[in-house]
């Protein structure tokens, strides 16, 4: 699949991990350092370390069972680490819920769609956008006009997000009428209604044809684009990974075992070997 360069050079930063130069100078979004989780006496991700520049598209790839969703459950709470530091533009979030690290910046997908089906493409959206308004309880009781000034306000905000995936004019329908892969635009419609600093998107390309696959991809870089945030993707369509991801992190039994941008993990050994065994001598 051929798709524009549209990569900035990466380069190293204080540390084992590299940004793009353009975000050279700026705070990085994300930084982990020597996180890890046990459940029971099973260590399922170790020694994770990555840093993320502030418009990066980052890649979390390796073999299935590696750890990388329980990596994403991590640095959004809904597993507490074990060990380590998760930095979200400088700030540690330790101690954090999965309520207030969406609060502090970091926003998700799953690998299982999780839409509201039976409330509408707009609704779902403005689910999201509720984490952002500030009104007090009274005002929304007695429906006051603070109350409907803000809920005009995210209505707008909505629509505004629904067209940049082109789905303002199906608003009204019910989220769980929507194709496969209306679905999977519209749950990443509805991360970006938090307003965040970092998006996670857990196998976004799942189930999707090559064409919805490189529309997906135009969509990414969109979103970078125009929010300036940080997009960090979990996925296994190598296509995808290696036609729009800067920086690429591989693991593999819960450890990094290669970084690099996408050129130098293809041509790793460790990471060829990860994949498809270790050849035979002989």
């Amino acid at each position: 699949m051929n798709f524009p360069n549209h990569k900035g050079k990466m380069v190293p930063v204080p540390s084992t991990s590299i940004i793009p130069e353009r975000d050279l100078g700026k705070i990085p979004v994300l930084e982990a350092r020597h996180l890890g989780v046990d459940f029971g006496g099973l260590t399922a991700v170790d020694e994770f370390d990555i840093t993320v520049g502030r418009t990066e598209i980052a890649g979390l790839i390796g073999p299935n069972g590696a750890g990388k969703t329980t990596v994403f459950n991590l640095l959004t709470k809904v597993y507490q680490p074990t060990r380590g530091t998760i930095l979200l533009d400088t700030r540690d979030t330790a101690g954090m819920n999965t309520v207030q690290v969406s609060q502090a910046g970091i926003a998700r997908t799953f690998q299982n769609i999780r839409l509201f089906k039976s409330l509408s493409v707009l609704d779902n959206v403005l689910i999201g956008l509720h984490n952002t308004m500030k009104y007090p309880l009274g005002s929304a009781l007695l429906r006051l006009p603070s109350y409907w000034k803000q809920e005009k306000q995210a209505r707008e905000k909505a629509l505004e997000l629904l067209s940049i995936f082109e789905m303002q004019d199906v608003a009204d329908t019910p989220a769980g009428s929507l194709p496969y892969g209306a679905q999977r635009r519209l749950e990443i419609v509805r991360a970006l209604g938090t307003s965040p600093k970092l998006l996670l998107l857990d196998e976004p390309a799942a189930g999707m044809n090559p064409s919805e696959t490189y529309e997906l991809m135009e969509n990414i870089l969109k979103i970078r684009d125009t929010f300036q945030i940080a997009i960090m993707l979990i996925e296994h369509d190598m296509n995808l990974v290696m036609g729009i991801c800067e920086g690429i992190a591989v693991l593999n039994y819960g450890r990094i075992i290669a970084k690099g941008t996408a050129e130098e993990v293809r041509e790793n050994p460790v990471v060829v070997e990860a994949y498809l065994g270790k050849k035979k001598e002989g």
